[in-house]
C-alpha cells in the first residue's frame, strides 16, 4: 500500500460495524463489505452494504488533520435536521460521536440512489439542456437551503453568526499557519485587506462550506433534480454569500490541480461565475453585498484547503494518489483574492 493510499479495512472494521449497527437497531442480514469511494480529499467516505442494503459511513481521514475541518457531529446534526426540511439530504443511521467503537467519529447514513457528477468528461454526457437544467435545480437547493429557519428545526446553537465573516478570516488565517508548507507573503496580505473590509452587517442562515456540484447526488433520470446535497463537515451557521462566493471561485481553472483531473465544475459548459451569482439574486431575492470581499475570502480558503491537501498527502494521511500537487493551485487563488479586493 503506498503512503496515499487508504486500506478500508484498516480504517472502518466491518464486523465492529456490523455490531454497532445491529445494536442500534439496525437490520443487517449478513457479512458487510466495505469499499473506499474515491474522488474525496477530505474525509473518507466508504459504501458499506450486507449484500441487500446500502449505506454510506463517513470518517475524518488517518492523519494530518487541521481544528474543524473534519467535524462529523457537524455533519450529523445538520443533515439529521434538514430531514425535516425541503433540504435534500440523505437519511440519518447511526453515529460513533467519540469514535469509542469504530476507531473515529463516524456517521452512517441510507445510501442515496443517483449521479455524482466529477469530472468534465461525466458533465460532457450531458445535453445542454441537462446542463442547464442542473445549474438551475443547484442553485434552487442553494436557496432552499439558505431559506431554511434554522431555530425551527433545532439547530438555533449550530453557530455563531455574529461576527461570522470575521471569524472566517481569522480560521483561515490560523489554517494557513498549520499546514503551509513554504511561506507565501501574499497570504498575510490578503488577511489583512479582507480584515480591513468585513461587512458591517450580513444576514444569518445556515451555509454548506464547500457546495458545487459534486458535493450533491443527481436524480438519476433527471439532472435537474438534486437528490442529496452531501459533505456538511464545513456547515455552520453564517452569511449565506459565503456559500456563494466560494460556489462561483471554485469555478476557476486551477481549480483542476487541486483534484487533479479536469473537473465538471470547472467546465466552461457551465454559465460564469457572475451569471451563476445572478441567478442566486434573482432565486432569492437577496443582494450579494460586497461581493469583492466574499471572493477574496472565498479566494483565501481555497488557497489553504489546497495547502492543506497536500499538508496531509505528505504525512501519508490522504485516499488520492498525486494529492501532495494541490499546493501548486494555493499561490495563483491567494493572487486572485488579492486582485478581487483591488
Amino acid at each position: 500500500m503506498s503512503a496515499t493510499s487508504v486500506d478500508p479495512r484498516q480504517v472502518l472494521d466491518a464486523v465492529v460495524l456490523r455490531k454497532f449497527l445491529e445494536d442500534n437497531g439496525v437490520d443487517v442480514v449478513g457479512d458487510l463489505s466495505i469499499d473506499l469511494i474515491s474522488g474525496g480529499k477530505s474525509n473518507l467516505t466508504f459504501s458499506v452494504t450486507d449484500g441487500v442494503t446500502r449505506w454510506i459511513a463517513r470518517r475524518p481521514p488517518t492523519g494530518g488533520l487541521t481544528p474543524s475541518a473534519h467535524d462529523m457531529a457537524r455533519e450529523w446534526t445538520v443533515t439529521r435536521a434538514l430531514g425535516q426540511t425541503d433540504v435534500p439530504v440523505a437519511p440519518t443511521v447511526v453515529f460513533d460521536a467519540d469514535g469509542d467503537i469504530l476507531g473515529a467519529p463516524c456517521t452512517v447514513v441510507e445510501f442515496i440512489d443517483g449521479s455524482v457528477i466529477r469530472t468534465a468528461d461525466e458533465l460532457d454526457q450531458l445535453s445542454d439542456d441537462d446542463v442547464a437544467r442542473n445549474l438551475d435545480g443547484l442553485v434552487t437547493t442553494l436557496a432552499r437551503l439558505h431559506a431554511v429557519d434554522y431555530e425551527a428545526v433545532g439547530l438555533g446553537e449550530f453557530g455563531r453568526p455574529a461576527g461570522f465573516a470575521a471569524r472566517q478570516v481569522k480560521l483561515w488565517s490560523r489554517q494557513w499557519g498549520i499546514v503551509k508548507t513554504r511561506e507565501l507573503p501574499d497570504v498575510e496580505k490578503l488577511v489583512t485587506l479582507l480584515s480591513e473590509r468585513v461587512p458591517d452587517d450580513a444576514r444569518a442562515t445556515i451555509v454548506h462550506g464547500d457546495y458545487r456540484v459534486d458535493n450533491t447526488i443527481l436524480d438519476p433520470n433527471d439532472p435537474g433534480k438534486v437528490a442529496a446535497v452531501v459533505d456538511w463537515e464545513m456547515s455552520t451557521l453564517g452569511d449565506p454569500i459565503t456559500d456563494v462566493a466560494l460556489m462561483c471561485v471554485y469555478r476557476e481553472p486551477v481549480f483542476d490541480v487541486v483534484l487533479g483531473f479536469d473537473a465538471a465544475w470547472t467546465s466552461p459548459r457551465y454559465p460564469s461565475a457572475d451569471e451563476i451569482a445572478q441567478r442566486y439574486v434573482t432565486a432569492t431575492g437577496n443582494d450579494l453585498g460586497d461581493w469583492e470581499f466574499y471572493l477574496g475570502l472565498a479566494s483565501l480558503k481555497l488557497g489553504v484547503i489546497a495547502e492543506g491537501i497536500s499538508h496531509r498527502a505528505r504525512v501519508g494521511a490522504s485516499a488520492e494518489a498525486g494529492a501532495e500537487k494541490a499546493s501548486e493551485a494555493t499561490a495563483e487563488f491567494i493572487a486572485n483574492g488579492l486582485r478581487y479586493l483591488g
